[in-house]
């Protein structure tokens, strides 16, 4: 009876379709899948964070190689660096004079204690006197020009000083600092994608339970305007015996209120179907009032689940990013203690560098760009920070136990997850071939019903508590068919295989 009810009501909705309907596109649990993981915005903020560790490895890989560096300066004072006294810059300024004055009196003195002992005659003496008188004039000028010559020599007009350099450094070792940091890059890199990996499997997760919910909801639709069917044709055969006075007002009201009842529940199913629909549409990327159609949201009943391989064993655990990324924090920390040990020991490099600058000190002081080059080794290792080195590793040693008991406790709650959705998945199978059961026996309690009230020998309460029995029978199987599929989705998930 149900079925030929559903044929006829399938028939009028395809007389009535509009065109555009016929064509509308059905789309699969595969094609909803698809949809999410193209559109899905938290993926690509995973997808994302790859590229990024992928560019930290690439940096990662660039530390053994040479890095040159170039530096500019310029650099105005208010004063100049002088290497001279004020004292001493008036001495060479005045060293002819000095001379020429500490000359000519050695020289008078010399020529007067002649003159005396009557070695020299006056006259020859006055004659030496006019003559070192124009040679200390001489002599003065140009010690006096000397001077200011090696004055000026020493000044050097630093007040605008220009300096330009490049460096070039190759690290040799550098305490194991560096094939730690590459580790620690590939290892990220290897995280990032089984985030990913995680972000995928939940956003999976979250569609199929969309997805059998929208079926779920939709199976109680059809449900729903079954029932009210039921029921208006009950009142419509209620209401023809009161007018045969064979019924009474009371059952008319109570078959009434029993419709209205229905009436009810059709409303709610409808709004449950569109609200679960633009839950799937948003995580399909779809505009959220889309009117779209699922591939098994009209099917009474489903295709059989393929059996899920059950062996729990350490492929498990592999299999579920959870525990990669877990792993993958252990194996972060391990490397972080070799990078704290790293700072500790010796650190070896070869520099190299060409700079330039003006004034320059090459030639003297100058003002122009004069360069110089060196080459050299650098050596550096702490000897003394108070333990700091050892407190650190022992902290980087404690950060990586306490990742390896997550790891332990996550691998337990993982254990008892598979094991719950195996108690689960055939707790719902029994549920479904008792619920299977119970419908059968409804409608046949239904069957009867209505034959015994047409032939007098049963109520309208009797009717309407088979009408309830058989909607209840039915909403269980329902409920129970999308439990397995939710069941089955949910093994998957905790075993790893979605």
């Amino acid at each position: 009876m149900r079925k030929m009810r559903n044929k006829i009501s399938i028939g009028i909705l395809l007389l009535f379709m509009p065109a555009s309907m016929s064509a509308q596109e059905v789309f699969t649990l595969l094609r909803c899948r698809q949809l999410a993981l193209e559109n899905n915005k938290q993926l690509r903020v995973s997808t994302l964070k790859e590229d990024i560790a992928n560019d930290k490895t690439q940096a990662a890989k660039t530390l053994n190689l040479p890095r040159l560096t170039g530096m500019a300066a310029y650099q105005r004072t208010n004063r100049e660096i002088s290497i001279l006294s004020n004292s001493q810059k008036a001495e060479l300024s005045s060293m002819g004079t000095n001379m020429a004055s500490t000359v000519s009196s050695q020289l008078s003195a010399s020529i007067n204690s002649m003159v005396q002992d009557g070695r020299l005659s006056m006259q020859t003496a006055q004659e030496l006197g006019a003559l070192m008188g124009e040679m200390g004039g001489t002599l003065a000028e140009a010690g006096d020009k000397l001077g200011n010559t090696i004055k000026d020599a020493f000044h050097t007009d630093t007040r605008d000083m220009f300096v330009a350099s490049l460096l070039l450094t190759q690290p040799i070792y550098m305490g194991g600092a560096i094939k730690a940091t590459n580790e620690i890059a590939r290892i990220g890199e290897e995280m990032a994608r089984n985030s990913t990996s995680n972000a995928t499997n939940n956003v999976l997760f979250a569609t199929d339970n969309a997805y059998w919910l929208t079926v779920s909801l939709k199976s109680k639709l059809r449900l729903a305007q079954d029932y009210l069917l039921l029921t208006r044709k009950l009142s419509s055969d209620v209401h023809k015996m009161i007018d045969e006075g064979v019924a009474t007002k009371a059952d008319g009201l109570k078959i009434d209120v029993e419709v209205n009842n229905a009436e009810i529940m059709v409303t709610q199913a409808e709004n449950g179907v569109s609200i679960a629909k633009m839950y799937l549409c948003q995580l399909c990327g779809l505009p959220l009032r889309k009117n779209i159609t699922l591939e098994h949201e009209n099917s009474d009943e489903f295709i059989p689940l393929d059996n899920v391989q059950r062996d729990f064993n350490d492929s498990t655990f592999s299999n579920r990013p959870e525990t990669r990324i877990l792993q993958n924090t252990i194996d972060i920390s391990k490397q972080s203690v070799s990078l704290v040990s790293a700072a500790y020991r010796p650190h070896l490099s070869l520099v190299g560098g060409f700079s330039a600058m003006n004034p320059s000190l090459v030639n003297g002081f100058e003002r122009k760009f004069r360069g110089i080059w060196n080459i050299g080794i650098n050596v550096s290792m702490p000897i003394w920070s108070w333990n700091e080195g050892r407190h650190k590793i022992n902290a980087a040693k404690t950060a990586t136990a306490i990742a390896e008991l997550e790891l332990a406790d996550v691998r337990e709650k993982i254990s008892l997850q598979v094991e719950q959705a195996q108690f689960k998945i055939d707790e719902a199978r029994k549920r479904l071939i008792a619920a299977k059961r119970n419908l059968e026996s409804a409608e046949e309690n239904l069957r009867c019903a209505n034959i015994g009230f047409k032939e007098g020998v049963m109520t309208l309460t009797n009717v309407m508590e088979a009408q309830t029995a058989w909607h209840k029978a039915h909403s269980n199987k329902t409920e129970a068919e999308i439990d397995v599929r939710l069941s089955d989705v949910a093994l998957r998930m905790a075993l790893g295989k979605l």
